[in-house]
């Protein structure tokens, strides 16, 4: 009996993920082309235009210093946006209500959602990066590192973009978190300059951005520098996983967005 269950798990579990895989791959030229030409620009515009001018950063030269924050940039917004319109889109055409009432946990449910937008924000990191390497050199000198951040980094916020898809009542609410919160911390979270460059009371404010500890982690892990210990960064995206996470499946079990 328990073995016959798991099965169903498993089952609902791999559909849900394959369902999500196949539809940013079915729609890439929303999905995956627009933020690579996006991060391309950031690096021709960022990296050898501006950056000529300002020189080294941190002892290396400002194109190899922004990439990984830009990376890390693309994944973020990707993972994020994935997750808040499949699920939105998902309530909208009211489709949502076959997951609520199949005998699939709503672990699973949140687990199917994040993997998918978790696919596309490593999808595009890897294209954003493959890009870099036509602007500069990439050196990675603690590859686990650089991995686990840029998947919790993901995992992150493709649950905090099903959250935001709970609360939504229109598609011009699915924009506002990204416009108005995601973008201006992400701008102000180390990808362009180090904080070390602001004045103290700056720097202090920073320390609030968990984008900055994801950044910072991340370029670590390429190229051995960081204004903040990675293990606070890890710490405290963790923490923020678990917070999340468990504010997620509160809303699915009282059916928050859902069942009104």
């Amino acid at each position: 009996m328990n073995q016959s269950r798991h099965q169903r798990h498993w089952v609902a579990l791999s559909t849900l993920v394959t369902r999500e895989i196949r539809r940013f791959f079915r729609i890439w030229p929303q999905t995956i082309l627009p933020p690579a030409i996006t991060m391309t620009l950031y690096f021709i515009i960022f990296g050898n235009l501006i950056g000529s001018r300002i020189g080294e950063m941190g002892g290396f030269t400002y194109m190899e210093y922004i990439v990984p924050g830009i990376i890390m940039m693309a994944v973020i917004n990707n993972a994020y946006s994935n997750v808040a319109s499949s699920f939105f889109s998902a309530k909208f055409q009211n489709h949502v209500e076959e997951l609520i009432v199949a005998p699939v946990p709503n672990y699973l449910i949140l687990a199917g959602y994040v993997a998918g937008g978790t696919a596309r924000g490593l999808c595009v990191g890897v294209i954003v990066t493959i890009v870099s390497l036509f602007f500069t050199r990439l050196p990675i000198e603690h590859i686990f590192i650089t991995i686990s951040m840029v998947v919790l980094s993901a995992v992150l916020f493709a649950i905090g973009g099903f959250i935001n898809a709970v609360y939504a009542r229109s598609f011009d609410e699915i924009s506002i978190i990204p416009t108005f919160i995601l973008t201006p911390l992400t701008y102000l979270g180390g990808v362009f300059y180090s904080i070390s460059l602001l004045p103290e009371f700056w720097q202090n404010v920073s320390l609030l951005n968990p984008i900055l500890y994801m950044v910072n982690a991340f370029r670590f892990g390429m190229l051995g520098v960081s204004d903040i210990p990675v293990v606070a960064a890890f710490s405290i995206i963790l923490l923020f996983i678990g917070g999340l996470t468990a504010f997620a499946l509160y809303l699915l079990h009282k059916g928050t967005g859902l069942r009104n």
